[in-house]
């Protein structure tokens, strides 16, 4: 691995792993091609820091300048999120994947299977695996459905990341929304916040795959694409085992300009067992915040200390018309944490014009 000095101190702080992907290897010194020019702004791009202040200023005003004083503001961070969002239950260290109906389908293997999403709730989902032995590395990927993922929904185009990963040798698990309504998921007896609800299901995923005999438990990423790309992107931060994480422009800051960046609404952030939106759409005087995205911008709290839980793992996003340019003010600062601790060439963003997958971008998750 490139980077396998420099990763020992931060490994054995914060106990998180790297995915296995081709530039990471031993195999290749270099970045796909696919990916260079991904890890910097592009030339022109005025970038201003203080757009967001950085995630190493501490409550008292001092700064963390050294690894182990990141770790300990990392995990106060990480506190403060799950505060704001609700307690996890238990974790089900001990439910693996039940195993149905199997089937070869061209050059891998697609099994039906159920994950235990939480206590007693269990989900359908599909695993796919690509021919030989392994252990794989493995991406657990996310989205409104699993069928999406793995090519059933030949109406939504480009959003296959499972089926076009275990193309390249990567199992995937692939799962939808608990209950199948995303506008209201069925959170068991769950009382978090929806989006911590869905990192903890991603958790309680990662979890049977893990023990998952074809699946090696220091590899598995997770991925998803807009909706899914918000669930990829808390999962990743809150549950730090996951060892690189992709997102397709999910919107990954705060913008109350922009209808479809929708962390306000009560299928997110916005969630309020007392309170209830008079309607969907951009908060108003007359349409107010609630949940804990109201206190999270009454505390001018924003989504890049989020991302800073993700370092030092490999984090991509693909932005769209969701996540333009000017998302590298935040993504900075994730970049700063990186090289504070020793790493380089981590974080990487590119740019489309639409909010649908294209094949370019498809083309930089894969090798991602």
């Amino acid at each position: 691995m490139r980077w396998a000095g420099k990763m020992s101190l931060a490994l054995s702080l914060s106990g998180v792993v790297l995915l296995s992907s081709p530039f990471m290897t031993g195999h290749a010194e270099a970045l796909p091609e696919e990916l260079r020019g991904l890890t910097q702004p592009p030339r022109g791009f005025q970038l201003d820091p203080s757009r967001y202040e950085s995630p190493l200023v501490q409550e008292d005003g001092g700064r963390a300048d050294s690894v182990v004083a990141w770790m300990k503001r990392r995990q106060k961070l990480r506190q403060q999120w799950m505060q704001l969002m609700g307690p996890w239950p238990e974790l089900l260290e001990h439910s693996p994947l039940r195993m149905k109906a199997a089937r070869r389908v061209d050059q891998h293997f697609e099994q039906r299977v159920q994950l235990q999403a939480s206590l007693g709730q269990w989900i359908d989902g599909w695993l796919l695996l690509p021919d030989g032995e392994g252990p794989f590395a493995s991406v657990l990927v996310v989205f409104y459905d699993p069928e999406t993922s793995i090519g059933k929904r030949p109406d939504k185009p480009g959003r296959d990341f499972g089926l076009q990963l275990v193309q390249q040798g990567i199992a995937t698990l692939n799962i939808g929304t608990p209950g199948g309504d995303a506008w209201n998921p069925d959170k068991g007896e769950v009382r978090a916040q929806p989006l911590s609800y869905y990192a903890y299901v991603a958790a309680n995923a990662w979890l049977a795959m893990a023990q998952h005999s074809k699946l090696n438990p220091e590899q598995i990423g997770v991925a998803g694409h807009s909706y899914g790309g918000k669930w990829a992107l808390f999962a990743a931060a809150l549950w730090d085992r996951f060892a690189a994480v992709a997102v397709s422009d999910p919107g990954i800051v705060f913008d109350e300009t922009r209808p479809n960046v929708n962390y306000w609404e009560p299928w997110y952030l916005g969630w309020d067992p007392e309170t209830t939106r008079p309607a969907r759409g951009i908060p108003s005087d007359q349409n107010p915040r609630t949940g804990a995205y109201r206190l999270m911008r009454e505390q001018n709290r924003d989504l890049h200390t989020l991302h800073a839980l993700i370092a030092p793992r490999p984090f991509l996003v693909l932005g769209g018309s969701e996540d333009p340019v000017d998302r590298w003010h935040a993504l900075h600062h994730t970049v700063e944490i990186n090289r504070l601790m020793g790493h380089e060439e981590r974080v990487f963003f590119s740019q489309r014009p639409g909010h649908a997958p294209t094949t370019q971008s498809n083309d930089q998750l894969l090798k991602f």
